[in-house]
């Protein structure tokens, strides 16, 4: 998907103030269920929310034959892959929830730092924990595990459709990763998720405030139209 490049730098800077929580909100209301990406956690506590377009890495079952360090050279390999992606975007890979073999260490990790990459997604492992927090790139993943990816897993491609963590990603969609974990907007959707999600955050910036005062639940959240009308005219003092 082709998207005007300042434009998609408008929608990224705008969700980065909405968390993936409302976002599941917000895609739940449309429909959409399976956007929350299972087993995907961040490796370091406390990084900011992070947005991008999926690259999508694919993996299948370890097999004996391809399966070799020796494949690390081939033209198919997540070397080639690293340097494919484009700067700015979110590498989503599908490890099959493999736990016993890491998919990147750190000089993997550090070469995405330096292509621009964003953030790595992955409902598998990663090796070299220290280093790879170390490169300083942001990680959302399962756990750690010494052992090599060629232990457990085959790499197979890069930019198609992917599983990771039950979902379906597929190349340009927009990722959302906070302290929640990592959720999925469809490419297709992700102007209009965008605009309710801002405005879903401002409502319960406004229904936070009326707590704090003290204002008991039951017509604030959800609001009724007494409350409703309260928002409003809240907005509209906001914008005066």
């Amino acid at each position: 998907m082709t998207t005007e490049p300042n434009r998609d730098a408008a929608l990224i800077e705008a969700l980065r103030g909405v968390t993936t929580a409302t976002l599941t909100t917000v895609l739940l209301k449309k429909g959409l269920r399976n956007v929350w990406i299972r087993g995907a956690f961040p490796l370091t506590p406390n990084q900011p929310r992070l947005v991008g377009r999926a690259f999508t890495l694919r993996f299948v079952p370890a097999r004996e034959d391809l399966a070799t360090p020796a494949s690390w050279a081939s033209p198919i390999s997540t070397r080639a892959a690293i340097e494919a992606m484009p700067e700015g975007c979110i590498c989503v890979t599908d490890a099959m929830g493999v736990s016993d073999a890491g998919i990147f260490g750190d000089i993997l990790c550090a070469r995405m730092v330096k292509r621009g990459v964003t953030a790595l997604v992955t409902d598998g492992v990663v090796r070299d924990a220290a280093g790879v927090k170390g490169t300083g790139l942001p990680v959302w993943c399962s756990g750690v595990a010494a052992p090599p990816s060629v232990a457990g897993l085959t790499f197979v491609g890069w930019e198609e459709p992917v599983a990771c963590g039950g979902v379906a990603v597929f190349p340009g969609d927009m990722i959302v990763a906070d302290d929640d974990g990592a959720v999925l907007i469809p490419a297709d959707l992700v102007e209009t998720v965008t605009t309710e999600a801002v405005e879903q955050e401002r409502l319960e910036g406004w229904i936070m405030s009326q707590v704090d005062a003290g204002v008991p639940l039951p017509g604030l959240y959800p609001a009724n139209a007494e409350n409703k009308a309260k928002y409003e005219a809240f907005k509209a003092a906001q914008q005066d």
